[in-house]
């Protein structure tokens, strides 16, 4: 009996390995294919922003990964019995954690990650065009300004994770619960 659990759960977590992968690579495509459409008909001022943005999602999404490991299960119980509206979705996420934290921070955070250094080379051939700054110092600039704000903003994000899990699972709850009561009223 312990024998078939053992492969049911080496089974389970195959498919997750299979099915992440997957996800990851069409996530991947889908946000270079978007950011490099989006990039390609910008002005600079516009690429910036859109490095930007996705330098925050990944620093975001980083945040919600370190939360939901961090986070204890207890007081959301006490809030599914108090019938506030996430908690018991908070509880699926915590007990998921470790798919959770994968989604987030290895999928989407590392995903930002890779797309944020090609939309930072696309900034650099732009500027390089100008002939404004050379283009060798511009990228080594540019490029040590991207990992700084995404080491620096997801050190700053994992200590507000810390400190804030309990809040930071209870919104993403809700956002999960809006999106799981829509689908149950329909069915």
């Amino acid at each position: 009996m312990k024998k078939d659990k053992d492969k049911d759960a080496v089974s389970v977590r195959r498919r997750w390995v299979i099915s992440i992968t997957i996800f990851a690579f069409l996530l991947s495509v889908f946000m270079s294919l978007f950011s490099e459409t989006v990039l390609r008909h910008s002005t600079l001022i516009t690429a910036f922003i859109v490095l930007i943005v996705i330098i925050f999602i990944g620093v975001a999404f980083d945040i919600i990964g370190v939360a939901v490991t961090v986070a204890d299960e207890k007081p959301f119980h006490s809030m599914a019995a108090g019938k506030i509206k996430g908690a018991r979705s908070s509880i699926k996420l915590i007990k998921n954690a470790s798919r959770v934290s994968n989604m987030c921070n290895d999928v989407i955070g590392d995903t930002c990650g890779i797309i944020s250094g090609t939309a930072a080379a696309f900034i650099v051939t732009q500027v390089s065009e100008l002939n404004i700054i050379d283009g060798t110092i511009f990228a080594l600039i540019l490029s040590g300004l991207v990992a700084s704000l995404t080491i620096g903003g997801k050190a700053l994000g994992k200590e507000f994770a810390i400190s804030k899990s309990k809040e930071i699972i209870l919104s993403m709850g809700k956002i999960v619960a809006v999106f799981t009561e829509h689908n149950i009223k329909k069915k």
